[in-house]
């Protein structure tokens, strides 16, 4: 491998759905990765076994593969800088803790949870309103470096639970370039002395990240802005591990903020508001609670992409239609925003609408064909072929195909005689009873002919076609939407055009 060759990774947690946050995070290092000729990695950070949900790991696999942005290396595909769970290198965190307590840059600690809540509240001082394990307390503490190395050693040897802290300097400033945000500093008096490595041995976050990173020769590290505050011990551990010069490029992208602006989008938001925030359905396998995603409300992948690459970044064209290739190439990102970017979910379904204008309908023809079949309706290949163009413009979701075609396929199951009623007459009544006569001696039912007929009807009946024309199509479709009016008649045939005139006149008479 060249030493020049990028190398970036998406880290998620198996430990639910995958927020779009989290995707938009895989996107922009898949967009770097693909416009410098990189790789894109997936590792899977399941340190937290108490976190862990079975079929996650598979469920994020499938969302990248939907979103088009799959992985080069991972647990699905290893490569050379393997495992790619950190469950699985275990002993490699374990190693490098000792080593940075050897080197007096970490230290064992032993409190108790009910120590640590006790520090938390007897030394709490107008001065010092939020104790935390840092250097202001780390000496009333039980740990290595309050405590004798004779006890030291007789806790460890007994199996004392334990944990590893980073030993944070007091009164240093560490910096570090931003690819987005420029030079951010940081006054270590500031930070409390992170736990490394847990009781049962599992790394946290701060450890596992930078030897993960430093194993797999990441390149640059993109991730939320919600790591900024631990940035500071990050930095250190690079500096403390000896690996400084090899410390990646760092990114931290905005949040995506909630419609108001206020906070960072969750799933509780979007069951509240009614809207996904995954990627894709998430059934969680311990509650059974279901929650729905962008897929299957209806979005194309290439109009998830899209709408997520434009929260927060943008190429400086005023253009928002892109395809992954074009964002690939586009890309920059020196161009993502450093203040959060606010869900519009409206903006999303508009992102989602062009992309169905712009798809062809054998791309379309398939999610159609089974948004119909799950609302008990089916059509054939050549029927599809026809219909899909004619109301593909209509529809915001791909579910949207069923309200705006099920017409094409059966009666309509009501009619808004409510809004033919105000301007009906019998004169109206006469044309309709003749129009249906007219239908049937009709020798080419095709658009054409129908509206030149339809027209011709009218003028003999001394009635503007257009006072016609609303009434004729809630007839057929049941209310005031749909394609052309004398297109739906063609592609629904003689019989049903006559069937569903007679129906609504008989409605019509009923509320006379």
């Amino acid at each position: 491998m060249s030493a020049s060759t990028v190398r970036v990774r998406f880290a998620p947690s198996p430990t639910g759905g995958l927020h779009l946050g989290g995707v938009r995070t895989a996107l922009f290092n898949y967009l770097f990765a693909q416009k410098h000729g990189g790789v894109f990695i997936l590792r899977i950070e399941d340190t937290d076994q108490s976190r862990f949900v079975p079929g996650a790991e598979k469920y994020i696999l499938d969302c990248l593969e939907w979103c088009g942005i799959s992985p080069t290396e991972g647990p699905h595909q290893p490569g050379a800088f393997g495992p790619y769970r950190q469950s699985e290198r275990k002993e490699r965190y374990a190693q490098h803790a000792e080593a940075l307590v050897a080197k007096g840059l970490a230290y064992y600690a032993f409190d108790t949870p009910e120590e640590l809540e006790s520090m938390r509240t007897n030394l709490k001082s107008d001065q010092n309103p939020s104790p935390q394990y840092d250097h202001k307390t780390r000496m009333q503490m039980r740990n290595s470096l309050s405590l004798c190395q004779k006890d030291v050693k007789q806790l460890l040897d007994s199996g004392q639970p334990h944990v590893v802290r980073i030993k944070m300097p007091a009164a240093e400033t560490v910096s570090f370039h931003d690819m987005i945000r420029g030079e951010v500093s940081f006054q270590t008096d500031q930070v409390d002395d992170k736990v490394l490595l847990k009781a049962d041995g599992m790394p946290t976050y701060h450890l596992a990240v930078v030897v993960d990173d430093h194993d797999m020769q990441i390149t640059h590290a993109f991730r939320g802005e919600e790591w900024l505050p631990s940035a500071p011990v990050h930095l250190l551990l690079w500096e403390y591990l000896g690996w400084k010069e090899k410390m990646p490029k760092w990114a931290h992208l905005p949040l995506i903020l909630k419609p108001d602006g206020q906070g960072k989008l969750s799933k509780r938001d979007g069951d509240r508001l009614g809207f996904p925030v995954f990627a894709m359905d998430w059934t969680d396998p311990r509650t059974g609670e279901e929650t729905k995603g962008f897929k299957e409300r209806g979005f194309l992948p290439e109009a998830f992409v899209n709408m997520l690459a434009m929260l927060g970044w943008n190429d400086g064209t005023g253009e928002e239609i892109f395809d992954l290739e074009t964002l690939t190439e586009r890309f920059s990102i020196e161009r993502v925003h450093k203040g959060g970017a606010k869900f519009d979910f409206e903006k999303a379904k508009w992102f989602n609408q062009e992309w169905i204008k712009r798809s062809s309908t054998e791309k379309l023809l398939p999610l159609v064909s089974q948004q119909l079949l799950a609302n008990g309706l089916e059509a054939t290949e050549n029927k599809l072929n026809e219909i899909i163009p004619l109301v593909k413009e209509r529809c915001q979701l791909v579910n949207d195909f069923v309200a705006q075609s099920a017409f094409f396929f059966r009666d309509p199951a009501s009619i808004d005689i409510n809004t033919i009623l105000p301007k009906w007459d019998a004169k109206k009544e006469q044309f309709f009873e003749h129009w249906m006569q007219i239908i049937s001696d009709l020798a080419a039912f095709d658009a054409t002919h129908i509206e030149a007929a339809f027209k011709d009807t009218a003028a003999a009946a001394e009635i503007k076609p257009g006072e016609l024309q609303l009434p004729f199509r809630i007839m057929l479709v049941g209310g005031k939407f749909g394609p052309p009016v004398f297109e739906i008649a063609a592609h629904i045939g003689k019989e049903s055009t006559q069937r569903r005139i007679r129906l609504c006149l008989e409605l019509l008479k009923q509320q006379a």
